[in-house]
């Protein structure tokens, strides 16, 4: 029987976390990663392990291609740890395409259907904006209200603002490539300690976007979407939400508007959450999250080790 633990998030990576050869240790040790992205690759008729492998970066870093694999590879690891553990959740989170994983993980949308949809949700995002039109960029050591102000007087009646809330001093910006990069410079003489291009192609969460949150509405409509079975944190409003029609709304809101993910782990740690588990490749939430909640304990699984020392150190 498997016990839900009050004190306990699993939270689930977005775009900016893979890479190729992600995952491979635990493909080598654990047959679930190949047999999540062998049902992944039959839905889309690609086959997504090879381009995990095998795939260049660029190949890798085109959205249509990311977001399924993003999302196969955080439900991978989520089945290997509902094998090898059975303590769950009692609340998750994904940042932007992973609040994608967390409702299959959580049981609100099945697998072949999210796969469905973020390939969907990829490319209307790339139609959208065509890759070299937009960027999104990090922006370390400035506070909150400061990158807004800096994104307003960059735009030059272009578009460019503050999109991802992630963690105290660093937020993401995205917009038109010429008023991201001047924001760059802006954001630089004003004290930031660096900014940074990130490896995307296309500008996720700004106004660009509006366009395709329209169409990816229509396919929302038609996909099959369930209560969670777990306390389920939006990005868009740091709330939960139970019925499908909100849960449908708060995804194509998603597109266009902020993740607000600093707000999200403070309100779960202040909810009596103790423990944060990043749920996928990379190690990108577990460094937002210590920053966030500095109290709390905080895991990431992505290979035997960092598996080994969860399993080992979340029990009842």
């Amino acid at each position: 029987m498997n016990e839900q633990a009050y004190n306990l998030a699993f939270v689930f990576p977005g775009q900016g976390s893979q890479s190729v050869g992600m995952l491979n240790d635990l493909a080598a040790s654990y047959p679930e990663v190949k047999h999540i992205f062998e049902r992944a690759s039959d839905v889309l008729s690609k086959d997504l392990w090879s381009l995990v492998v095998n795939g260049s970066e660029e190949e890798l870093n085109q959205t249509e291609n990311t977001q399924p694999i993003m999302l196969a590879a955080g439900f991978a690891v989520w089945n290997i740890w509902c094998k090898h553990s059975t303590i769950r959740p009692d609340w998750v989170a994904g940042h932007s395409l992973g609040e994608y994983t967390a409702l299959v993980c959580s049981s609100a949308i099945y697998f072949e259907d999210a796969i469905k949809l973020v390939a969907i949700r990829g490319r209307l995002m790339q139609e959208a904006v065509p890759v070299g039109v937009g960027a999104m960029a990090a922006i370390l050591g400035l506070e909150d209200h400061e990158v807004v102000k800096v994104c307003n007087e960059a735009a030059e009646k272009e578009i460019v603002s503050a999109v991802n809330f992630n963690s105290p001093g660093q937020v993401v910006i995205a917009g038109n490539v010429a008023a991201v990069e001047r924001a760059m410079v802006i954001a630089k003489a004003r004290g930031a300690k660096r900014t940074l291009l990130l490896p995307v192609s296309v500008p996720s969460h700004c106004a660009l976007m509006q366009s395709a949150a329209e169409k990816l509405d229509e396919y929302l409509q038609n996909t099959v979407i369930n209560m969670p079975k777990m306390t389920l944190i939006h990005n868009v409003d740091v709330a939960s939400h139970s019925a499908p029609e909100v849960i449908r709304n708060a995804l194509k809101e998603q597109l266009h508007r902020p993740v607000h993910w600093a707000d999200s782990i403070k309100f779960m740690h202040d909810q009596g959450v103790t423990r944060f588990v990043e749920c996928g490749p990379g190690k990108v939430l577990i460094g937002l999250n210590k920053r966030i909640a500095k109290d709390a304990a905080h895991y990431s699984i992505y290979n035997p080790e960092t598996l080994n020392e969860a399993l080992e150190n979340i029990h009842d």
